[in-house]
């Protein structure tokens, strides 16, 4: 915890329990995913910062994404990204100021997600073809183009 800014934690409690208690599910599709099992051995520890590997995407509130994202990778990455529970945050590798995001409560991308899904399950369904999960929230016909 950040011992200088106390108050801050005190007046926003969520934000520190967001910040503090990531738990990570991995996607890995080549380069980076070498660098994650060292991080959460004993050496680094990345539990001490909160962090912390879980096995499904529904116990997941991190998403870390290795490697490159090709058409064929991207309904799997789609996938679990919404079995995530919200708050949801999604980091490619490169990517390192997502405690700063928390912070400034910057990282609301899952909240952009929810209020454009139609936007987003359309252009997914354009570049994947039909889906075969059914769509995460209510799709309305007239966002699809359809007119009666």
């Amino acid at each position: 915890m950040d011992r200088n800014q106390i108050t801050k934690w005190i007046k926003a409690p969520a934000k520190m329990a967001n910040k503090y208690s990531l738990h990570a599910i991995y996607f890995c599709t080549g380069c980076g995913i070498i660098e994650v099992p060292p991080v959460i051995t004993a050496r680094w520890d990345a539990e001490r910062f909160g962090v912390i590997p879980v096995a499904t995407p529904r116990q997941a509130n991190l998403f870390l994404i290795t490697g490159y994202v090709s058409v064929k990778t991207l309904r799997a990455i789609i996938r679990t990204y919404e079995q995530m529970p919200e708050p949801k945050y999604t980091v490619g590798f490169g990517s390192t100021h997502l405690w700063t995001l928390i912070d400034k409560d910057m990282a609301n991308g899952y909240i952009r997600y929810r209020e454009n899904y139609n936007s987003y399950r359309r252009n997914q369904e354009l570049v994947l073809g039909e889906l075969e999960w059914p769509p995460l929230f209510l799709v309305s016909d007239e966002s699809q183009g359809n007119e009666q």
